[in-house]
């Protein structure tokens, strides 16, 4: 069993030449990282990029808005509304796994200002809650799908480092899991902060769609290949 303390399993996968950049991605609830692997090869990345893709597994935990089946999850979900009580216990726990994740491509040799992190759903939650309040400067948040799981105090919390930091979050307009008003709400609280949200749109639900693996691709490229 994984503890908060653990390196969490994940599917790795490696570049063609040494890494010198790396995206952190964490799947949505009920999945596990093998969900999103096979879309790197449609991110239209040049075939001699030096990026290491890592896709983390969620430990198994009982959720309670699916009658506490256990499942892969990054949090355990109380309720589905905008007042619902959080588990803000869950939501730092799986910021500090993300955290360990990071700090192991800074192990590798990765600088932080070349590191990316990613999540879908749930896992997007972690992404905005770490990336946030990461000490050092990352090379971007992409959130894909998600919402502000636990606002855990940001307001004190967010570092300065990461004021403006490029975050790409992306939403489908039918989306009846995390409704899109979730996404503009989580949009409109970091614009109001101060941040920079490159915020896109697309006719789908809970999923991904072709066109959004293609701005995710130039989005990539931007923070982390070009000169």
């Amino acid at each position: 069993m994984t503890t908060s303390d653990s390196l969490l399993d994940s599917v790795v996968l490696e570049p063609g030449r040494p890494a010198d950049a790396s995206v952190v991605w964490l799947h949505g609830l009920g999945a596990s990282g093998h969900d999103f692997p096979p879309v790197v090869a449609e991110l239209g990345l040049p075939k001699d990029h030096g990026i290491r893709f890592v896709f983390p597994h969620a430990p198994a935990i009982p959720v309670t808005i699916n009658g506490g089946m256990v499942m892969p999850a990054w949090y355990d979900i109380l309720a589905m509304d905008f007042d619902r009580k959080v588990d803000e216990e869950g939501v730092r726990r799986s910021g500090r796994q993300a955290e360990a994740l990071i700090q192991r491509e800074r192990d590798r040799g990765v600088p932080p200002e070349r590191i990316v992190i990613a999540g879908f759903s749930q896992g997007g939650a972690i992404a905005f809650h770490t990336g946030l309040r990461y000490p050092e400067r990352l090379a971007g948040i992409l959130a894909l799908s998600t919402y502000i799981a636990a606002d855990c105090d940001l307001d004190n919390e967010r570092t300065p480092a990461n004021h403006d930091i490029p975050i790409l979050q992306c939403h489908g307009t039918q989306d009846p899991m995390v409704l899109p008003g979730m996404g503009e709400a989580a949009r409109d609280r970091l614009t109001g902060l101060g941040y920079s949200v490159d915020w896109k749109t697309y006719p789908m639900q809970h999923q991904v769609c072709p066109q959004e693996i293609d701005a995710i691709g130039a989005w990539l490229r931007t923070v982390l290949l070009s000169s």
